[in-house]
């Protein structure tokens, strides 16, 4: 099982360089101007306890116009114990795109993180707020087992050699148990291997227009095994509060 954030590439990949990729493996290309909410976290100088740095990237949602929500572990100290308060590293933001190569979107940077307490999700301030891109609304309900919900994803198409994605990838997916502070959820379509990668980590799962949960980890990609995610709903209060 890979744990699908930032912390994971400090063994396999100190330093990355992007490359072209696709993104949820088995998934499919997001048609343009599709899922604009759908942002990449670019991260560098994360510490490690040698007192080296190397950089990573997560995936994220936006859920108001100055606020996103991600995995709470791509922020953490050299111990890769969860941090609030200031971007502990910098982490800009791009969303409003499908394709890196082609579009310019829109780009950010994150000035602050809030860890909810529940579960292993963060809230990350912008600089300033995006007015070109509608936010995912915050669900409140408990989520279905059987229910169908999209992923969307900038993360690598492999877990072998793995490199961030310049296409948003996207697959349908369904909860097959809900458990107190999360769901999990198995591939649909394209495949039933259709499955979050590394830096999916924090990627949405939504269903009209509603963030259901987001990515926490998994097996190695591809697979027909349950992913883990974080439900929205039981935080969806702190959220409201905070990402104003």
């Amino acid at each position: 099982m890979r744990v699908r954030a930032a912390i994971s590439a400090a063994v396999l990949l100190p330093i990355l360089t992007a490359s072209p990729a696709l993104a949820v493996a088995n998934g499919s290309d997001v048609p343009a101007g599709q899922f604009g909410f759908a942002a990449k976290l670019s991260m560098t100088g994360i510490p490690l306890p040698n007192g080296s740095t190397y950089s990573s990237f997560c995936s994220a949602a936006l859920v108001a116009p100055q606020w996103i929500v991600t995995t709470g572990h791509c922020f953490h100290d050299a111990n890769k114990n969860r941090v609030s308060g200031p971007v502990p590293y910098p982490t800009t933001v791009s969303l409003g795109l499908v394709d890196e190569t082609k579009e310019k979107g829109v780009q950010r940077k994150v000035t602050q993180v809030l860890q909810a307490g529940p579960n292993d999700v963060a809230l990350a301030k912008l600089d300033s707020p995006v007015s070109e891109v509608k936010p995912l609304t915050v669900n409140h309900l408990v989520p279905g087992v059987g229910q169908q919900v999209t992923l969307a994803g900038w993360g690598s198409r492999t877990a072998q050699n793995p490199v961030p994605s310049k296409q948003l990838q996207q697959g349908t997916m369904k909860i097959s148990s809900v458990g107190s502070t999360t769901v999990a959820i198995h591939g649909v379509s394209p495949s039933a291997s259709t499955s979050a990668c590394t830096y999916d980590t924090g990627a949405p799962y939504f269903t009209d227009g509603k963030l259901i949960s987001i990515e926490n980890n998994g097996p190695d990609c591809p697979h027909t095994g349950a992913e883990t995610t974080s439900r929205i709903d039981v935080i969806a209060e702190w959220i409201d509060e905070h990402a104003k």
